[in-house]
């Protein structure tokens, strides 16, 4: 397996668990992962934001930690990166407002390198008008979005991600098993045991 480079597109209050499983276990199996957040530079944190299913109307919200990012997002450029993840959460709300932000996301898009977005990130693949025809999972609430941006939501049970060609997507954090699976699966990464 070659080690792949990948870009990770992260924000104050995205999901904990959706920015330090995939940052630790991509890392884990030998690729490089830069993690940024637009306005900030390596070195920085970002905070995070647990949230959790406990049986209310929808999910409860509670800080999270700290992650320092390890790349500035001034010094990104896309060419130079294999593929992107997305983290969920809150950041996607304010993250898809930054058109550089958008028009990265379009430039993984248009050069068909494999992409994963989990939860609200939908959200940032819908504002960037990359989902045209495409099956994409995220949390239900975004539903709306997906289908007015030409995509096809696909419901999943909450640890339920799909894959559509290069496009991985996952309902939310209780997916990991099978979107960082289908993840690298698309990134060619074989895991023998």
């Amino acid at each position: 397996m070659s080690a792949k480079k990948i870009l990770f597109l992260v924000g104050d209050f995205a999901e904990d668990y959706e920015v330090m499983v995939p940052f630790q276990a991509l890392t884990m199996v030998g690729h490089v992962v830069h993690a940024v957040c637009p306005n900030k530079k390596a070195g920085e944190k970002i905070k995070t934001a647990i949230h959790d299913f406990e049986g209310d109307q929808t999910y409860t919200e509670k800080p999270g930690h700290n992650f320092v990012l390890n790349a500035s997002f001034a010094e990104v450029k896309a060419g130079a990166y294999d593929a992107l993840m997305i983290a969920g959460g809150r950041a996607p709300e304010y993250l898809r407002l930054d058109n550089r932000l958008i028009a990265i996301v379009r430039s993984f898009a248009a050069e068909k390198k494999p992409i994963a977005a989990i939860c609200h990130a939908a959200q940032i693949l819908a504002a960037a008008d990359v989902i045209r025809g495409r099956r994409v999972s995220g949390y239900a609430a975004c539903a709306p979005e997906v289908r007015l941006a030409g995509g096809e939501y696909v419901e999943t049970p909450p640890d339920g991600a799909i894959r559509h060609g290069n496009l991985v997507t996952g309902f939310a954090w209780p997916a990991h098993p099978q979107f960082l699976a289908l993840f690298l699966e698309v990134l060619g990464t074989r895991i023998l045991l």
